[in-house]
C-alpha cells in the first residue's frame, strides 16, 4: 500500500491524538504568559476572556482543516493566537477579535496546507486583516491602565471615560517627548501585551535561551531597527525618537522576539536569517514615520515574508559557488 493509498484510508478518521505537542511552540507559549498576566495587570479580566475567545476560535479554524484529513491539530496554532490577541488595543470587540485570528489561519496558513507550508505569519495577516477591514478598532479605542498595586486584577476592563487617542508611538511621531523609564514599565495606552518591555523581555530571552527562537533573528531585528531609527534622528527628522526609545515603544520588542522569529515564514539559512531580521528591523522604523500607519513591524514582517524563499535560495546559491570556487 503507497502513502497516496494510506492517506486516502486516513481521511474522514480522526487522529489518534487530537493535539501535535510541539515542544519548540509550547515553549514560546510558556514565552507569552509574562504577557498575557501584564495584560491582565494593565487592562483588567476581559483581555483574559479575550485571549481565550481568540484560542478557542483559533483551534476551531484549524481543526475545521485538519480533522477531517485526519490530522491532529498542531500547538502553532496556540502560538498564533496567543501573538493576535496580544496585539490587539484592549477594547478590541470580541467579534472583531474572533474575526481576525479565523481569517488569519484560514486564509494566512490553511490554504497553504497548513503547519510547515505557510508563506505569511499567520497572526499577523489575522492583525492585518483587521487593520485594513476595521481601522477603527485598531487605531482610535485606546484606554489608559489600570493603576494601584493589584492594578486590574479584579476588574474587569478600564472605563471608556478613560478612553485616549495618544498612545506614547503616537506622540513621540507627533514630535513629543515620552520618558523611557514609562515605556519600559508599561502603564501606558497599548495594546493588551507590548506595552511592558521588562515583560516582553523576559519571555523573549526565555525563548532564545531555550531555542525556541532564533537569536540571529532577534538581534539583527534590533540591530536594524537601532540603525534605521539612530540614522533618521541623527539626521533630524521630527518626529523619529532617539534609538533606545524608538526599541522600547509600541509593538517593536513584542515583533522582535516573538513575531520575526515564527520558524515556517521565515528566513531558513543563517546568513539568510541575519538579512531578514535587519531589514524587517529597518523597515519598521521607516514604515513608522512616513507612512499612516503604526504598526509598522507587522507590515514590515509581511513585505519580507514575500522574498524569504528568494533570500534563502540566493544564500545557498552564493554559498554553493564559494565551494566550487
Amino acid at each position: 500500500m503507497d502513502s497516496t493509498t494510506r492517506d486516502d484510508d486516513q481521511k474522514g478518521r480522526l487522529p489518534k491524538k487530537l493535539f501535535l505537542m510541539q515542544p519548540i511552540m509550547l515553549r514560546v507559549c510558556y514565552g507569552l504568559v509574562p504577557c498575557l498576566i501584564g495584560s491582565v495587570y494593565f487592562f483588567g479580566l476581559r483581555s483574559l476572556v479575550l485571549t481565550g475567545a481568540v484560542l478557542v476560535f483559533g483551534v476551531a479554524a484549524e481543526a475545521a482543516f485538519t480533522l477531517p484529513q485526519g490530522r491532529p491539530i498542531t500547538s502553532a496554532v496556540f502560538v498564533s493566537s496567543l501573538i493576535l490577541a496580544l496585539s490587539l488595543p484592549p477594547t478590541t470587540p470580541f467579534w472583531v477579535a474572533i474575526l481576525g485570528i479565523v481569517f488569519g489561519i484560514v486564509f494566512g496558513k490553511m490554504v497553504f496546507g497548513g503547519f510547515g507550508s505557510n508563506i505569511f505569519n499567520p497572526a499577523m495577516v489575522g492583525r492585518c486583516f483587521i487593520y485594513i477591514a476595521f481601522p477603527m478598532a485598531l487605531t482610535a479605542r485606546w484606554v489608559d491602565p489600570f493603576s494601584g498595586w493589584y492594578g486590574g486584577l479584579l476588574s474587569w476592563t478600564p472605563t471608556l471615560d478613560t478612553l485616549t487617542r495618544a498612545t506614547p508611538l503616537v506622540m513621540l511621531k507627533s514630535g513629543q517627548s515620552y520618558p523611557v523609564v514609562k515605556l519600559f514599565v508599561g502603564n501606558i495606552p497599548g495594546s493588551l501585551g507590548e506595552t511592558a518591555a521588562w515583560l516582553v523581555l523576559i519571555g523573549g530571552i526565555y525563548i532564545v535561551l531555550t531555542q525556541a527562537a532564533k537569536w540571529r533573528l532577534v538581534v539583527s531585528c534590533l540591530v536594524g531597527g537601532f540603525l534605521a531609527s539612530g540614522a533618521l534622528w541623527a539626521a533630524g527628522i521630527q518626529g523619529v525618537p532617539d534609538p533606545v526609545t524608538a526599541l522600547v515603544a509600541g509593538s517593536f520588542l513584542f515583533g522582535a522576539f516573538f513575531v520575526v522569529t515564527e520558524p515556517v515564514s521565515g528566513a531558513k539559512t543563517k546568513a539568510g536569517q541575519w538579512i531578514y531580521g535587519f531589514l524587517i528591523g529597518g523597515l519598521t522604523m521607516v514604515i513608522r514615520k512616513f507612512s499612516s500607519f503604526a504598526a509598522g513591524i507587522m507590515f514590515a514582517t509581511l513585505f519580507m515574508n514575500i522574498f524569504v524563499s528568494v533570500l534563502d535560495l540566493a544564500v545557498n546559491e552564493i554559498r554553493g559557488k564559494k565551494a566550487k570556487t
